[in-house]
């Protein structure tokens, strides 16, 4: 869990004006307390109960919401590929990643052992997830809570940097599609919990200055990495802020290169080298991503409306989170940290990268920056909190309009609170997910024959028979060369030669054809195995046809 001191008990010093950098090196190091206002606790801040109340009320908000109806949503393929590897040994874990996958490798590890432990039921497998949303949750609030110490000038209210805490942990916790990748068991929500550690690390570790802080920022920033290699665009987002703050005001005794402390650049280098051979063996398997296209418009539309929860929500979530930036460039007058600085480029410059990169070569999915939602919920909460902070300043200044800014966040609170209902109740639903594989293997549980072939069109759609495999191991799959584990694959190998495929077809009176185009349309074949499976059901007639989201299921007969 984060340092349990209040975040007001660790904001930075002011290096006076015109004091040569060398000189205030020099200085002798003081507790917190001495060091500036904000160190002893002032009249109106929390006490330290109710700031790890901050820490703990998002956390177990987080947990509750992600938490509730996890197992309804069927297993989709991308979970299905999760349960399909975990289920081999650490050996043949690391042979497969040999051929596949390796970006998810560490996932599987970590997943074969929990699987050993809790099994592999839906609400199994995805029980890691919800857990690391929760700790995400916790690492958002200590975050949003540090940054606005570190922001808090003379005359600030005590109370500021823990309700900003607090408004960016509940913000989080509640949001649609951090529910989404609580029930998800993919290693996303795992890369959110490390980034929001690297975030709130580098704010311990910039204004300190000392390899205690900048030691483990490092190893978080692994570790996001390690779980999702473009995790590492944290570090972009972290260079941008720091190049976007000032050193003055800051405690640190660290040598810097202009703006960057050069113990950053130590931290995120041996970061990068540490991953060196995962991230070649990713490089060696890029193209598992050919799938993906250019971005356009749409693109970026569908990012705005995933990160906000739904379409009804973008421009509530988009003028708080603007609210949250002009809280810190007029309030904060954007001293050396505060929530903007750290949150904007985290939520911005990942996603610009991916995006820019993807019209040399796709490489964006939405999936890909998820880490960067507690950005947004630091800002949104930033704004809350800000038109507050207004209310106050009016109470002062001009007494009759004092209760306008607080009656705004009041019903921007419960607005919000209002269209996140719907939103969280249709992540929950079947629909949620591109595929229902649970509906999937009760209609071929309920129509099977003893003696029924299934041909998947293409190869690589034998995942949507894996995530409730039973009725799919009663059919012939008269194609497979090798099977996974045999072939260090996750969906194993087909025939090469037509001829062989012709020559297994018979005694054939009803066959399965499994598909799952997004479009709804039954594939063109690519290969000439796929063509001989469509030339071999020349004669047959189609008995049936089933959707399960966007799996289709063909049942030819005789």
């Amino acid at each position: 869990m984060p340092d349990r001191d209040a975040e007001t008990e660790n904001a930075a010093t002011t290096v006076a004006a015109g004091e040569p950098a060398s000189a205030a090196s020099r200085r002798p190091t003081v507790p917190a307390a001495r060091r500036y206002p904000g160190a002893a606790r002032a009249p109106g801040a929390w006490p330290r109960w109710a700031q790890r109340l901050v820490i703990a009320v998002p956390a177990v908000t987080a947990f509750a919401v992600g938490g509730y109806q996890i197992g309804r949503p069927s297993l989709w393929r991308d979970e299905a590929y999760t349960k399909d590897a975990i289920d081999r040994s650490f050996g043949r874990i690391f042979t497969l990643m040999g051929h596949q996958d390796a970006v998810h490798g560490a996932y599987y590890l970590l997943m074969h052992a929990v699987a050993a432990a809790i099994g592999t039921s839906a609400t199994a497998l995805r029980f890691p997830s919800l857990c690391a949303m929760a700790m995400a949750a916790a690492f958002t609030a200590a975050t949003g809570r540090r940054a606005a110490a570190l922001a808090a000038g003379a005359g600030e209210r005590a109370s500021v940097p823990a309700l900003t805490g607090l408004a960016s942990g509940l913000v989080f916790a509640t949001a649609p599609y951090v529910t989404y990748y609580a029930q998800t068991a993919r290693s996303y929500a795992i890369v959110t919990m490390f980034a929001a550690i690297a975030s709130y690390l580098l704010l311990r570790a910039y204004p300190d200055g000392r390899w205690r802080w900048w030691a483990p920022y490092g190893a978080a920033v692994a570790l996001t990495g390690l779980f999702n290699a473009f995790g590492l665009l944290i570090l972009a987002a972290h260079g941008t802020t720091l190049l976007l703050t000032s050193p003055r005001g800051l405690a640190g005794t660290g040598r810097r290169a202009g703006r960057i402390p050069l113990r950053w650049l130590a931290a995120g280098a041996a970061a990068v080298i540490v991953l060196g051979p995962l991230l070649r063996a990713i490089y060696a398997e890029r193209k598992q991503t050919a799938w993906l296209l250019k971005p356009d418009v749409q693109t970026v539309d569908a990012l705005i409306g995933h990160f906000a929860g739904s379409r009804l929500l973008i421009l509530p979530v988009a003028v708080l989170a603007l609210c949250g930036i002009a809280a810190a460039c007029l309030a904060d007058r954007w001293r050396p940290l505060n929530p903007a600085a750290i949150a904007l480029p985290w939520l911005v410059v990942p996603a610009v990268i991916l995006l820019a990169a993807s019209y040399l070569r796709p490489v964006y999915n939405q999936r890909y920056v998820e880490f960067c939602l507690p950005a947004l919920a630091i800002l949104v909460g930033a704004g809350l909190v800000g038109l507050v902070r207004l209310g106050w300043y009016l109470k002062t200044s001009r007494p009759p309009r004092a209760w306008l800014p607080g009656a705004a966040a009041a019903v921007a609170v419960i607005a919000v609170a209002v269209m996140l209902v719907a939103p969280q109740r249709a992540i929950r639903q079947p629909s949620a997910r591109p595929d229902n594989l649970r509906l999937a293997s009760a209609i071929v549980a309920a129509n099977e024959r003893p003696g029924d072939v299934v041909f998947y069109i293409p190869v690589n759609m034998r995942v949507l028979g894996t995530g409730y495999p039973a009725p799919f191991g009663g059919l012939r799959d008269i194609a497979r060369a090798l099977s996974p584990i045999a072939s260090g694959t996750l969906t194993g190998t087909e025939v090469s030669n037509p001829a062989v495929l012709k020559s297994r077809f018979t005694d054939v009176n009803r066959v399965w054809v499994v598909t799952g185009n997004a479009n709804g349309t039954f594939p063109v074949p690519s290969t000439s195995v796929d063509k001989e499976k469509l030339a071999l059901l020349t004669g047959m007639h189609v008995v049936h046809r089933w959707r399960a989201g966007d799996v289709m299921l063909t049942l030819y007969g005789r």
